[in-house]
């Protein structure tokens, strides 16, 4: 069976507040874990109004704290935004608490505009270190060395999986090189997706991480009862993206029963295309494009990205996604005994 997992941004709705975002995350990741996910990622991003991870590694130790199986951890940290010896020390700390359960998914991008990156206080040319800082943020874990003067207390010597997040083929080209798993951005940025796993599978080298490649694929899925009513609930996806697209960012709004009057043609076109990367339907309906998806894209793990304005809807699209999940898994073994 290939592995279902979450992505989740805490998004704050409007009228709502980030403190219950983070309790409705909280309760997403329980829900999560009940119905047997592998993961559950949380994303740094800042000054947006609408997300209330930003202090990403202190929301994944409210989830693991409160969580006792499912895998806990970063989709992603933007790493330029952050020293590594600082990033060692917090997830070391998380995997100190909550052993074998904490992944650290690494992004290039800042997770902001240009003025909130400055504001972040990091400099400005993070992204054109990227790649050495990752391999210092791997040195970091790397047991006991007493040549190595600066250490990471709690980090050196434990088992932190790292990833390389992306949306180009320079996340691609990097995973690649390091031997690393790669998760790729196909839910918002899906225009490179086949050519970066395509670089990466080609380029793998095997690390003392990774053996052979592990690529996990990100897809916006919406699953109700029916069609209409799922793509009713998505509208509050596409009402964000616009917003985005607008400037200005906002709490996630309520769905509507249509969207166009709130956007033009050419507005239309970009945040379709942004979102192309979408199961949004009934189970059948869902079905059908996750298989197609699986298909196309020989993925190892899909990880889902479900933002619904209202919680107990998204609780349950999140419910029958996990029966979609069994009913491939059921079809793939058919066609194994089949054959």
């Amino acid at each position: 069976m290939i592995p279902f997992s979450i992505l989740d941004l805490s998004p704050i709705v409007a009228g709502n507040t980030a403190a219950q975002a983070l309790h409705n995350t909280l309760n997403l990741a329980q829900h999560a874990e009940q119905l047997g996910y592998n993961r559950f990622w949380v994303a740094e991003h800042h000054s947006m109004p609408g997300v209330a991870s930003a202090a990403t590694s202190v929301v994944i130790g409210y989830v693991a704290g409160g969580t006792k199986t499912i895998r806990v951890g970063s989709g992603g940290i933007m790493l330029p935004n952050h020293s590594p010896l600082v990033i060692a020390e917090q997830f070391g700390t998380l995997e100190s608490l909550y052993p074998g359960r904490i992944d650290l998914g690494l992004g290039r991008a800042p997770g902001s505009d240009q003025a909130t990156a400055r504001a972040l206080r990091r400099n400005a040319t993070g992204p054109d270190t990227f790649p050495q800082d990752v391999v210092e943020l791997q040195q970091y874990f790397q047991p006991d060395d007493s040549n190595q003067f600066v250490q990471a207390v709690p980090g050196n010597g434990l088992n932190v999986p790292i990833w390389i997040l992306g949306s180009s083929l320079f996340g691609a080209q990097l995973a690649a090189l390091l031997g690393l798993p790669y998760a790729f951005a196909s839910h918002f940025a899906p225009n490179d997706l086949m050519q970066a796993l395509s670089v990466y599978r080609a380029k793998f080298k095997p690390s003392e991480q990774l053996e052979k490649p592990y690529a996990m694929v990100a897809v916006n899925v919406i699953a109700a009862d029916t069609d209409r009513e799922a793509e009713r609930l998505f509208t509050s996806m596409k009402q964000q993206f616009l917003a985005i697209r607008r400037g200005k960012a906002r709490q996630m709004q309520p769905p509507v029963d249509s969207m166009d009057d709130l956007w033009s043609e050419f507005e239309q076109a970009g945040v379709e295309q942004a979102l192309r990367f979408s199961a949004v339907g009934s189970p059948d309906t869902v079905l059908r494009k996750l298989t197609s998806i699986i298909e196309q894209t020989q993925a190892n793990e899909l990880i889902i990205s479900a933002p619904i304005f209202d919680h107990e809807a998204r609780k349950y699209s999140l419910t029958l996604t996990a029966q979609v999940r069994d009913a491939l898994a059921a079809q793939q073994t058919e066609e194994v005994t089949i054959g």
